[in-house]
């Protein structure tokens, strides 16, 4: 088929670089503009962009596809389909519109559940056991189209949203090539959603990833896998903050909320408001990552330190 390929991150750049691998036509590639990052705020390209510039593909990355300058611009392409990953800018109708065969959405989650722009963090912030990819043909609502084709995994309980992201834009790679193919035989059928089972998915706050030793160990534990690797739980102990990136959880032990209760060459166990929590790998601001044995070598702490509390 004839493609227009519209995303930004890696779990885009994978479908990308399968839909080239197999053979089909990448007339246009959309990316968001390169933007600043890392401490010297220079313009980094996307993945997705990095991918096109090594094929020798056609490129553009508008601010906005809201211009009928652009609307005029993809038309004149004369595409069979356009596939969206991650994209991160909203399609008008118009756009929609272009395509012979419409616009076809990767979204990694089980729709209508976690529609929104953080499905992966949050499955594992609600505890869900499973997840991953519908194929879902866009329409003017925030993943709302109906369900092209559906594939789950599971979640396991080590999963953070760095390792599931990765699953998942392997399995999504796959799930575009499988509906396109259908698709160009005419053996797709469209289901749409079921509005009662929607739940959304907004984009992360900073203040979320402040660790409220108030909550459960199991709920902490969710956070510090969902939250991993960005931005990262963190809480402050003697002043310094510490992101917190691995733990385990245990049975609760006499300590109020935020309490260090032991401290051993296999992790800091913290009080929760339910059971406790064993620290076992942490970050320093500006520093790497390091196994609390690594940590506790350098720093004082005791049984009876606390971590913060939020207010």
């Amino acid at each position: 088929m004839k493609i227009i390929f519209a995303g930004t991150p890696t779990f885009a750049a994978h479908a990308l670089e399968t839909l080239i691998g197999v053979g089909h036509e990448i007339a246009l590639v959309l990316t968001q503009p390169d933007r600043p990052a890392g401490r010297g705020m220079k313009l980094n390209a996307s993945a997705v962009k990095l991918l096109a510039q090594e094929h020798e593909l056609a490129l553009f990355q508008p601010h906005s596809l809201k211009q009928p300058e652009i609307h005029a611009q993809l038309a004149t392409i004369g595409v069979d389909v356009m596939v969206v990953a991650a994209y991160g800018l909203i399609l008008p109708t118009t756009v929609l519109s272009i395509p012979r065969l419409g616009c076809l959405n990767i979204h990694a989650s089980l729709l209508p559940h976690w529609r929104g722009a953080a499905p992966i963090q949050r499955a594992i912030l609600a505890g869900e056991r499973k997840t991953g990819i519908t194929i879902m043909q866009m329409d003017q609502g925030l993943d709302t189209g109906a369900i092209l084709m559906q594939q789950s995994i599971p979640i396991e309980h080590n999963d953070t949203t760095k390792t599931l992201y990765d699953k998942l834009a392997i399995l999504g790679a796959h799930c575009i090539v499988e509906v396109l193919k259908l698709l160009s035989n005419g053996k797709l059928v469209a289901t749409p959603q079921n509005e009662a089972d929607a739940s959304y998915a907004p984009k992360l706050k900073k203040k979320e990833a402040e660790i409220d030793w108030r909550l459960s160990a199991e709920r902490i534990s969710r956070s510090v896998r969902a939250f991993n690797p960005h931005p990262g739980t963190h809480s402050e102990v003697h002043g310094l903050p510490l992101k917190i990136l691995q733990t385990r959880t245990a049975a609760r032990t006499t300590g109020n909320p935020g309490e260090i209760l032991s401290i051993g060459q296999e992790g800091i166990v913290v009080a929760c408001g339910k059971g406790t929590l064993v620290l076992e790998v942490v970050q320093k601001p500006g520093g790497k990552k390091l196994s609390v044995a690594e940590f506790i070598a350098g720093h004082s702490l005791q049984p009876g330190d606390r971590f913060t509390v939020p207010e």
